[in-house]
């Protein structure tokens, strides 16, 4: 599948610029050398293959995907300047959501009061973040969407066997989150690339849990719930992929190689982006790369690294920046970006930390007051269908409380 590029429709003068960005990693490290005495490994043997020296992981079991994709979307909209309440969608990104159902993206919206967004997650493996940023141009050009959080989530810590130092030593757990909006200046996401082929959709795979091999004993003693992968194929995938995509996404925009100030790719391997590079002709210090401090996050690693990246002064305005990436299905997806973002939006003040945290609060309580109205109601008026006095009585103010909550959800 193919994203649209710069010389598709824009008779509405509708572009999708990126207009906010935040991250967020649990507080706990996990060295190389803390891995040794897990593992039969050293740092030596992880640094020299992967280039990864720790990686960050959930502490306890308050640090969820849904809590970490939450922190990193307030961040994100804070730098945007936007409250939750002007945004119309929220798409999450992740391998390890919350549940299987309901979805995180949900579960997101109600922890920032998104009052009128809609909410899904998407799962294209560590390609997911760029998938959303697809969907998420595709809605914004079309006039189908304003403002758009697009989260990459995942607490991989939790799917790892870390008895294999294949895969252990190689993921991390965070979330990356961008905000995109519309505008009328020519930037933002203009091209995007999108691949797939599931033909090799065993060589990187959770084996149990879904449909083909629902949880059971047997599927818990056997490893089943923890990533398998073919490391050697996967390897020999990305190295092609990765420069093709770039190359496709380039052309798409009506760019050169050489136009473009930096390339922002999946954190999986140095090895794999030096690779890339290499095949690209381009130096490596247009590759921005931060694995080393974060291992490999899945959908969460590009938009980490943007980031990052802004953090340092290495993305500004008018720059021409390429996200490219990989992933289990097997997929693989870029983006073209112009950065548009003046730098002045790159700063808040306490004060508007401060009335953003007190929105974050009352989104909190909002949340516990619909719950325990909804827990309350139900226990006051009975089943559903009852043939009696109260049931009758629930069938009317079923209809009245649904009316109730359209007025207080709506956008203000």
């Amino acid at each position: 599948m193919n994203g649209q590029g710069v010389n598709g429709s824009h008779s509405n003068g509708r572009y999708a610029q990126i207009t906010g960005w935040g991250s967020y990693v649990p507080e706990k490290i996990l060295t190389n050398e803390a891995l040794a005495h897990v593992v039969d490994t050293t740092d030596e043997w992880i640094t020299s293959r992967t280039g990864i020296k720790q990686r960050h992981v959930a502490g306890n079991e308050r640090e969820t995907t849904a809590v970490l994709a939450a922190r990193a979307g307030r961040e994100a909209l804070l730098v945007a300047g936007l409250p939750p309440s002007r945004l119309d969608l929220i798409m999450g990104a992740t391998a390890t959501p919350e549940y299987m159902f309901p979805s995180t993206a949900s579960l997101v919206q109600d922890a920032l009061g998104a009052r009128a967004a809609g909410a899904f997650d998407l799962s294209a493996g560590c390609s997911g973040f760029l998938y959303g940023l697809n969907m998420g141009m595709a809605a914004v050009r079309s006039g189908m969407a304003d403002h758009i959080l697009v989260i990459g989530a995942e607490t991989l810590s939790r799917i790892v066997d870390w008895s294999d130092r294949n895969t252990c030593v190689l993921f991390g757990d965070g979330a990356g989150a961008v905000v995109v909006s519309v505008c009328t200046d020519r930037c933002g996401v203009l091209a995007t690339e999108l691949g797939s082929d599931g033909s090799g959709g065993q060589l990187l795979i959770l084996p149990a849990g879904g449909s083909h091999q629902p949880a059971s004993l047997e599927s818990v003693s056997s490893g089943g719930h923890f990533v398998k992968m073919n490391g050697r194929e996967v390897f020999r995938f990305a190295t092609t992929v990765l420069p093709k995509a770039t190359e496709a996404v380039v052309r798409k925009a009506g760019w050169q190689l050489a136009d473009v100030a930096l390339v922002i790719p999946h954190q999986a391997n140095t090895r794999i982006i030096e690779s890339a590079a290499k095949r690209l002709n381009l130096p490596m210090d247009k590759f921005f790369i931060n694995l080393e401090r974060y291992g490999n996050t899945s959908a969460a690693s590009i938009p980490i690294a943007l980031t990052e990246a802004v953090a340092e002064g290495k993305v500004r305005p008018g720059d021409k920046l390429v996200l490219v990436g990989f992933g289990a299905g097997l997929t693989w997806a870029a983006a073209a970006v112009e950065w548009g973002v003046p730098p002045a939006r790159t700063t808040r003040t306490f004060l508007d930390r401060l009335l953003a945290q007190l929105g974050f609060f009352f989104a909190g309580i909002r949340s516990w007051i619909l719950r325990s109205e909804r827990h309350a109601y139900n226990w006051a008026m009975g089943p559903v269908g009852k043939d009696d006095w109260r049931g009758h009585l629930r069938q009317r103010l079923d209809v009245w409380r649904s009316k109730v909550r359209r007025r207080f959800t709506r956008r203000d």
